[in-house]
């Protein structure tokens, strides 16, 4: 059987080693029988990173294969904001450090993954930076199409969600973007490498359905705004993405809190191979203890929160 490989990359410290074992996890289990991974680990040379668990990955499953590329120096120095680290800048830097492809998926850690993505890497980028979701909060609201206009002179209902991307290198290095990005990313943006993106590749921008990076504002903006969601996609998009996208949990952390969807992460890390029982337990144990103690009428707000936003089934 031909395989379609599909290279797709991650960047992370050893904090997040245990999501990024799980989203990984999520990704091969959503693949298609045809459907090989070549997945690229980015992380800093100036820390040693735990990859015990991230090796086992193509022993316990065989449409993959894993690397390392270690990311020089160069945003050591860049702008950090609200607990957000310097390797979210790192996949400004695929173009270089994965020469032997000219298109590369990028994603977040955070994310679980309920479909294939061997069609969605076929995608014709000729004349295309990069393709990538709309960031709906950003986009809808008046806050960000406050900061969108205003702040960084671009087109509102146009702003990319940088958390799920393919990246076309051919059309990076033809274009020489790198030092762009990097005198980019010396600045203070509120958004980071999101807002260097939108900025060095508006108009050149391929938009993807919302099926393909379900943040957690795209399920609130969905169930409670559809008229407004609708003016940037169309209902059948907008039904698929709530039943069958990929989550993205870009706010609250289910293996932290509770969460919209947070039950389906916790799905995928019981299916996954680095389940382990008493991390599991004592999450839920510990949530639980905490909900005992809450009075009435705040349970019953968590409650109706969680039911009035929903959670989607597989």
């Amino acid at each position: 059987m031909k395989k379609n490989i599909v290279p797709i990359a991650f960047a992370f410290d050893n904090n997040l080693v245990m999501p990024a074992c799980v989203c990984i996890s999520s990704l091969l289990m959503s693949a298609k029988p045809d459907t090989f991974y070549d997945i690229f680990i980015l992380h800093s040379p100036k820390e040693e990173l735990t990859k015990e668990k991230l090796d086992l990955l193509p022993h316990y499953y065989s449409n993959c294969r894993l690397q390392y590329r270690k990311v020089d120096a160069t945003f050591d120095d860049a702008f950090e904001i609200r607990g957000i680290t310097t390797p979210t800048y790192y996949r400004l830097l695929i173009p270089d450090l994965i020469p032997e492809y000219d298109k590369v998926i990028y994603s977040d850690v955070d994310v679980i993954f309920r479909m294939d993505l061997s069609q969605l890497y076929q995608s014709d980028l000729a004349g295309y930076l990069l393709a990538a979701t709309k960031d709906l909060g950003l986009n809808l609201s008046k806050e960000g199409k406050e900061y969108i206009v205003s702040t960084l002179g671009l087109i509102q209902g146009n702003y990319l969600q940088a958390g799920f991307i393919i990246m076309n290198n051919a059309l990076m290095r033809k274009d020489k973007k790198e030092k762009q990005l990097k005198a980019l990313a010396k600045q203070k943006y509120k958004h980071q490498d999101q807002d260097i993106l939108n900025i060095a590749c508006q108009g050149k921008v391929l938009y993807l359905p919302p099926c393909y990076n379900m943040t957690n504002y795209s399920y609130n903006y969905m169930l409670h705004d559809y008229d407004l969601v609708e003016t940037l996609y169309t209902d059948e998009e907008i039904r698929f993405a709530l039943s069958h996208g990929n989550i993205h949990y870009n706010g609250q952390k289910p293996w932290k809190g509770y969460c919209i969807n947070f039950d389906i992460w916790w799905e995928y890390y019981r299916k996954s191979p680095f389940f382990d029982e008493k991390f599991y337990y004592d999450f839920f144990a510990k949530k639980l203890d905490e909900y005992d103690r809450l009075s009435l009428w705040k349970r019953i707000k968590i409650l109706g929160r969680y039911f009035i936003h929903g959670r989607t089934d597989n």
